[in-house]
């Protein structure tokens, strides 16, 4: 496996998937990424030559990835959540952020149903 900013890319896989491994690093960077350095998309990870590899570190040199991306994003919440703005009480209390609906479905913020018991009349 090719190792790229701290991560182990697939060496079967096409060069522009293989480089979505990488955390910061969607499809569109990926080919700007290899569009840049001249390579093509179709080439595989374990044919390309150590001078290409070292064209795809410099480039990538440019964007803010894995730990530094990860380590921004957290701050962003955690100051969110600070100043109690409504993002981030929704992110305190574990619910959706993005206006979804909570009555039914948000399963995956709210965790596994509690059921309630009824009360008896």
């Amino acid at each position: 496996m090719a190792r790229i900013a701290g991560v182990d890319i697939p060496n079967d896989k096409r060069v522009v998937v293989s480089l979505t491994y990488i955390y910061g690093v969607g499809l569109p960077t990926a080919k700007k990424v290899l569009k840049e350095c001249g390579i093509s998309e179709d080439i595989r990870v374990k044919d390309l030559t150590d001078e290409q590899f070292n064209l795809i570190r410099k480039a990538l040199d440019s964007y803010k990835l894995e730990g530094d991306l990860r380590r921004e994003v957290q701050l962003n919440i955690k100051r969110l959540m600070e100043i109690a703005c409504y993002r981030g009480i929704r992110h305190r209390k574990g619910l959706p952020v993005r206006g979804q609906r909570t009555k039914t479905n948000a399963r995956t913020r709210k965790g596994p149903r509690r059921t309630v018991a009824n009360k008896k009349k």
